[in-house]
């Protein structure tokens, strides 16, 4: 089975950070804001590893813990051999696990954050991930300085950075169970085309996660993808609905949940950031919500492999949440 229970596992604390443009966007609760793409760094990856460092000293201080009571860091970007990740890691004495799904990323850290706690090897992680326009868009598209034309499937990579406690410890938000997705590679070539890349494969997890877990779709509140976007989410309603005879009523996509129609951002927000900034800031602060599946996206492209015309493998990760 791809689907886990899991016991004792609880989110204690979130502190997230994001750029200007999504400081001026649908969402007003974050924690923190830069002003500039730079964040007083010489480069944009040196701005989005200071945004990691930023988050987790936050999150540590705000939780009075040291690195020596933390168990676990994982940490996850976008950014070649997740350094953006890595150089963070280096700055704290916590044991480190680099993990790499694209914009599935984070929900994949919670998945294993929660494993480890379920199985009473760890009491305390700490999950951390981050996205900056750009960087991603320097490295899988076009720098911005180009003036590329993009197309209107094209999603635009979220700047921000995002990190959770997980812990043993009881809260008013558990960890309830996850279903662990299949790479699907449907052919689709479009790097500007995330959505329809992933939205397969968020279809395919979101029916193993009610098949295994013996779940009719209403017992969800909300479920919630991360970043299919305007295009991805038509695709993935459609598919549910032809393929699994599953309608969503309580649905929303966090790609489409950031950003405002005047702010021209194409087909919405993407990055492993985009979920956990909608989850926190506008999700669980609404507290609408007591069941919530969360189902990670992410397009596993690579330039070497895109420039030699293959297919681009998606995956996608659930994780449910329940709010006391």
């Amino acid at each position: 089975m791809a689907s886990k229970k899991f016991s004792n596992v609880y989110i204690k604390d979130n502190v997230s950070i994001v750029g200007p443009l999504e400081e001026d966007g649908l969402l007003k609760n974050y924690d923190l804001t830069v002003d500039d793409y730079y964040y007083q760094e010489k480069t944009f990856e040196q701005a989005e590893i200071k945004m990691q460092q930023v988050v987790v000293d936050k999150l540590l201080e705000y939780n009075k813990l040291s690195d020596s009571r933390v168990d676990l860091l994982l940490g996850g970007d976008l950014i070649n051999q997740i350094s953006v990740s890595s150089y963070n890691a280096a700055r704290f004495r916590i044991p480190f696990l680099g993990v790499y799904s694209a914009c599935a990323s984070y929900v994949e850290e919670l998945i294993i954050g929660a494993t480890f706690i379920s199985g009473k090897l760890a009491k305390k992680v700490v999950c951390v991930t981050s996205s900056h326009n750009l960087n991603a868009e320097r490295q899988f598209r076009y720098p911005i300085e180009y003036g590329a034309i993009k197309k209107h499937t094209t999603t635009f990579t979220t700047t921000g950075a995002s990190a959770t406690l997980l812990t043993n410890e009881v809260t008013n938000i558990k960890v309830e169970s996850c279903t662990i997705g299949k790479s699907l590679d449907m052919g689709v070539k479009d790097v500007n085309n995330m959505g329809a890349v992933m939205a397969p494969a968020a279809v395919e997890v979101l029916n193993t996660h009610l098949v295994e877990m013996k779940r009719n779709i209403n017992y969800y509140d909300l479920v919630l993808t991360g970043d299919l976007g305007l295009v991805g989410r038509e695709i993935f309603l459609e598919m549910l609905d032809k393929v699994y005879d599953i309608r969503l009523k309580k649905y929303m996509d966090a790609g489409c949940e950031i950003y405002t129609n005047s702010q021209d951002t194409y087909a919405g927000a993407s990055g492993p950031v985009v979920v956990p900034l909608v989850l926190f800031d506008k999700v669980l602060n609404s507290k609408k919500y007591k069941k919530i599946l969360i189902i990670g996206t992410g397009s596993l492209q690579s330039v070497t492999m895109a420039n030699q015309k293959l297919g681009i493998p998606g995956i996608a990760h659930a994780i449910s949440l329940e709010v006391a």
